[in-house]
C-alpha cells in the first residue's frame, strides 16, 4: 500500500461504464454464489480472486446487481456544480451546468447529442463536438464519484487484494487496488479501495492522478450510504457532497431530445 497524504484536489475524472458478478462473502471465505457477472474486457486474469470475492460482497451489499440493473433513471447534484440526469437504459444523459449558462444532452453510447449555451445551440460541428466531449467527460467524472462501487468489475479493470487495515474514521477495512487499461478518457489514474469489514460496504477511497505517485492526490471518505428503493447510495465525501439524490421511474418523453425546461 502507498504511503497516503490527504491532498484535497476537486475532480477526478475516471473510465466509466456500467455493469459489475457475484458472492456474499468475506475476504477467502466461501459463500452462496449470487449473479453480478463482470463487464465484456474486465481483467479476470489479473485480477486476485479475493478481490474479486469482495466486489461481489460490495454488490450484495449495495442492494444486489438485480436492483441495481432494475435502476433505470437516476438524477444528483454534483458538488454545486452540476445537475446530471441519467437513463442507464438508454445511455440518455442530461446536465445542467449550475455555474454557467450551458445545458447539454448527450447519449453516452453514440457521443451524439446537442448543447445550448447563452440561450443558443451550438451548431458548429468543431465546437459542438468540443462541448459534447466535455459533458461526456463531466458524466464520466461525476456518475464514477456516485456510483463506482457498483463498477468494481467494468470492462478495462484490474482489481488486486492488498490488505486489511483501518480507515481514517478507525473502521476495519480490506484494500483493493483499482487500475485501468485503454479505457475512459484517464487510464492513467489509480485508486485504493477501503471496504468495510462487517457493513461489505466503501468506506473509503484514495485517488492518485498517476500509479507511479507515492502518495495521493486525495483520500475521502464514502458515509451516510441510502436505501434508494433497494439500492444503497453514498453521497457524504467528507469534505465534498454529492446532493439532491434522486431515484426515478423515467423521464418525460421530449427529456432528451429538446431543452424544454426540466421540471423535476
Amino acid at each position: 500500500m502507498k504511503n497516503l497524504l490527504i491532498l484535497m484536489l476537486p475532480l477526478a475524472v475516471v473510465v466509466s461504464g456500467c455493469s459489475p458478478n457475484s458472492k456474499s462473502t468475506k475476504a477467502g471465505e466461501d459463500a452462496e454464489i449470487v449473479e453480478n457477472l463482470p463487464a465484456e474486457g474486465f481483467d479476470i486474469t489479473n485480477s486476485s480472486p479475493e478481490a474479486i470475492k469482495i466486489a461481489d460482497d460490495v454488490m450484495n451489499a449495495m442492494g444486489g446487481r438485480k436492483n441495481w440493473d432494475n435502476l433505470r433513471c437516476i438524477s444528483w447534484n454534483f458538488f454545486g456544480n452540476r445537475k446530471l440526469y441519467w437513463d442507464k437504459w438508454t445511455g440518455d444523459v442530461r446536465i445542467k451546468y449550475l455555474k454557467e449558462d450551458r445545458e447539454a444532452i448527450i447519449n453516452i453510447n453514440t457521443d451524439q447529442g446537442r448543447v445550448m449555451m447563452k440561450g443558443e445551440e451550438i451548431t458548429h460541428p468543431d465546437s459542438l463536438n468540443k462541448y459534447l466531449r466535455q459533458a461526456k467527460g463531466s458524466w464520466i467524472n461525476d456518475s464514477y464519484w456516485l456510483c463506482m462501487p457498483f463498477k468494481l468489475k467494468d470492462s478495462g479493470v484490474t482489481l488486486e487484494y492488498i490488505d486489511s487495515d483501518t480507515t481514517q474514521d478507525g473502521r476495519d477495512a480490506y484494500i483493493l487496488s483499482l487500475r485501468f487499461k485503454d479505457v475512459g478518457f484517464t487510464p492513467q489514474n489509480y485508486y485504493e479501495i477501503w471496504v468495510d469489514s462487517e457493513t461489505k460496504l466503501v468506506s473509503q477511497w484514495a485517488f492518485y492522478r498517476e500509479e507511479s505517485q507515492d502518495d495521493p492526490n486525495f483520500i475521502m471518505p464514502w458515509r451516510e450510504y441510502k436505501d434508494f428503493n433497494g439500492v444503497m447510495l453514498s453521497g457524504n465525501r467528507g469534505a465534498r457532497e454529492l446532493t439532491e439524490i434522486q431515484r426515478h421511474d423515467s423521464f418525460p418523453e421530449t427529456f432528451f431530445s429538446d431543452f424544454s425546461p426540466i421540471g423535476i
